[in-house]
């Protein structure tokens, strides 16, 4: 899945009419796919975010996204 793909995922679950918990779910679930896929580091690593700039800025957007009640 590319980077574009994950982005107009995330918008359409963003402009959805789901609940908060059923979008948190959702973006977690990206954020597992992206784990996979571009190896995301379980523990904040400088050289790997500056190589992959824009995979750990969607990571983090994913991230704050979530929301938990």
């Amino acid at each position: 899945m590319k980077l574009a793909e994950i982005q107009k995922e995330y918008e359409e679950i963003y402009h959805s009419a789901l609940s908060d918990h059923c979008k948190a779910i959702k973006y977690a679930n990206l954020m597992t796919v992206m784990e996979g896929i571009y190896k995301v580091p379980m523990l904040k690593n400088k050289e790997w975010e500056k190589e992959n700039k824009a995979v750990i800025a969607m990571y983090r957007k994913l991230s704050r996204s979530r929301t938990f009640d």
